[in-house]
């Protein structure tokens, strides 16, 4: 990306906003343009920055980063949604990630780290640990009925296209599906398109979830 990546962050502890600034701030291709201390205030800096990427506190007082979540993926053209979390609140990450969110970052995530996948997020890859996820997956409320409804979701996909979604949930990209399957990136692309629109998903994320919660992927 030849412009530098611009950043919004969402963060009802102006503390850890700036601490979030500081670190992104030392990377050169990478431009914090605002920062938002709830939701709302999260959806109107997005459509006056157009950012590339948003990091979002999902707990706030007022509307809350699920709700800004929503609202930002439903924005033409939105940009990526990264929520920000601790690992005691796994269930709002779930409930970001199918509200649309492309992936999430706990906040004790290392400064290195964290600018590296900023970038990650930037380029429209999925900011989604295999292990992180599979914890979510094993915390989610009503474990058997997710299952159900996963394995109910991957019923109409073609032997290839679960190969495909079996690739995103453990969090491959399309080359690296294309390598195991001995397919062309393209030819990938298009199976990721169809199956997204079959199971519904807006994005991978939402994709790798149902790979997961389907036991597609080992646990």
């Amino acid at each position: 990306m030849s412009e530098p990546i611009r950043v919004v962050l969402v963060d009802d502890e102006p503390m850890v906003c700036a601490h979030l600034r500081t670190i992104l701030g030392s990377a050169p291709d990478i431009e914090v343009v605002d920062d938002a201390q709830d939701g709302a205030a999260a959806v109107e800096a997005v459509v006056r920055h157009r950012p590339h990427v948003v990091l979002m506190d999902l707990r706030m007082p007022g509307v809350d980063g699920l709700t800004a979540t929503e609202r930002i993926s439903e924005l033409p053209n939105p940009p990526a949604v990264v929520a920000l979390t601790t690992f005691d609140a796994d269930q709002y990450v779930l409930r970001a990630l199918r509200a649309g969110a492309s992936g999430f970052l706990v906040k004790s995530t290392p400064p290195e780290d964290l600018i590296g996948l900023v970038r990650v997020a930037a380029d429209g890859h999925t900011v989604l640990s295999p292990e992180a996820a599979k914890r979510l997956i094993t915390a989610s409320s009503g474990q058997q009925t997710g299952r159900q409804r996963a394995l109910a979701s991957i019923r109409e996909l073609t032997e290839r296209e679960r190969e495909v979604l079996t690739g995103i949930g453990e969090g491959l990209s399309n080359a690296q599906i294309g390598e195991r399957l001995y397919l062309s990136e393209a030819t990938v692309k298009g199976y990721v398109s169809r199956t997204l629109v079959k199971l519904d998903c807006t994005n991978r994320v939402q994709a790798g979830l149902i790979a997961y919660e389907a036991g597609l992927t080992h646990r």
